[in-house]
């Protein structure tokens, strides 16, 4: 095997794969990557078992060939060479990789490819394509609600793809996060719905624009964007029913300015409980009281005018949980509606935006 490509060409890719291999060395191989080279092309491949990558890009093939080498040295050997130079890979004799470029020169020792584990082949037959800039929006709203525990089904997020929409829902059993978007060219006969896993996500986040092609079978998900396919097991398991946690008849609302509630609360928040992150909302007739204190630093007190003609109502919540809703919405002015200091807040942008967002977060004694 020998084939020679441009730096900045591979090093993206084998960027991207870092994210993919196993760090923990459960396995050794999982912590390589599979290099198999053609005429004019190489495809580089990466798994932990639950989830995988696999990109290619073109490459100056003198020798086909596969073998897998260390996903973490060589990125680090490629990454430390001069920009714009032509970078040279040989497989040696023994298991070893030789990797030059002008002067410099590396030997890396690798492990046969057929100890790599297989990495299921997608066929996407059904159509399901929708814009990689939309479903990464999609991902930043509901990404910061997956909880990471034992509860397998909550350590990802509802995929829910229906005839014209998209819709994703995380939550952590503190609050949910929903979102959806409307597609017209999405035509399927059967609903599907998948809980696709937090690391899938956070991977699909580093897309770069254009289309994302969905396919699935019996065990895993498929993603497919450009010269890039991710894979990822199926998390099997039935996530809880999102639409029974959302409020139905919260009824007094509050109107409230995004960007100074955010500002308030990040100021408040400050002199809060380190674990809780603890803060009470005194919600009065066109006022809002908001008050934190911590018995080893102090206290801290806030006030806004906002447009609220309800019921007076003491509620507390976390203030982290709020902030990380508030940052991933774009409008002027933010809907909560609430019910009393005992039951679950409804947050929502005033105006429909592009994405529609929906958050259910309990409230905290504090």
């Amino acid at each position: 095997m020998k084939f020679s490509i441009l730096k900045e060409n591979i090093l993206e890719e084998l960027q991207l794969l870092q994210g993919i291999v196993e760090k923990r060395n459960t396995m050794p191989i999982l912590a390589n990557i599979l290099l198999s080279v053609e005429k004019n092309r190489i495809e580089l491949t990466g798994t932990d078992l639950e989830v995988g990558l696999k990109t290619n890009c073109e490459a100056q093939v003198d020798e086909p060939g596969a073998i897998t080498v260390s996903g973490k040295k060589i990125f680090e050997i490629v990454k430390s060479l001069p920009d714009a130079k032509t970078v040279t890979f040989k497989e040696d004799k023994d298991l070893m990789m030789e990797v030059t470029s002008g002067e410099s020169e590396f030997k890396v020792l690798c492990l046969p490819k057929e100890d790599y584990p297989q990495v299921p082949e997608p066929k996407f037959e059904k159509n399901i394509v929708f814009p990689v800039d939309i479903f990464k929006e999609m991902i930043d709203r509901v990404y910061f609600a997956i909880a990471q525990e034992q509860r397998y089904y909550l350590n990802g997020a509802l995929m829910v793809i229906k005839s014209k929409s998209l819709e994703l829902v995380s939550t952590d059993g503190h609050r949910l996060s929903y979102t959806a978007k409307g597609f017209d060219g999405l035509s399927l006969a059967k609903e599907i719905r998948v809980i696709v896993a937090k690391k899938t996500l956070g991977e699909l986040r580093k897309f770069g624009n254009g289309n994302i092609e969905f396919d699935m079978d019996e065990n895993n998900l498929f993603f497919k964007a450009g010269n890039r396919i991710l894979i990822s097991r199926i998390i099997e398991s039935k996530f809880p029913n999102f639409e029974a946690v959302i409020p139905k008849d919260n009824p007094h609302t509050v109107m409230l300015p995004r960007e100074e509630f955010t500002n308030a609360i990040r100021r408040v928040s400050l002199l809060s409980a380190e674990r809780s992150r603890g803060i009470k909302f005194y919600f009065e007739k066109n006022r809002l009281r908001l008050f934190s204190s911590n018995p080893e630093i102090g206290e801290a007190r806030d006030r806004l005018d906002i447009d609220y003609k309800g019921a007076n109502i003491e509620i507390g919540f976390n203030s982290q949980y709020i902030l990380d809703f508030l940052t991933t919405l774009e409008g002027e002015k933010i809907r909560l509606e609430l019910k009393d200091e005992n039951s679950a807040a409804l947050l929502r942008p005033d105006k429909e935006e592009k994405i529609k967002s929906v958050y259910v977060l309990m409230p905290m004694k504090i």
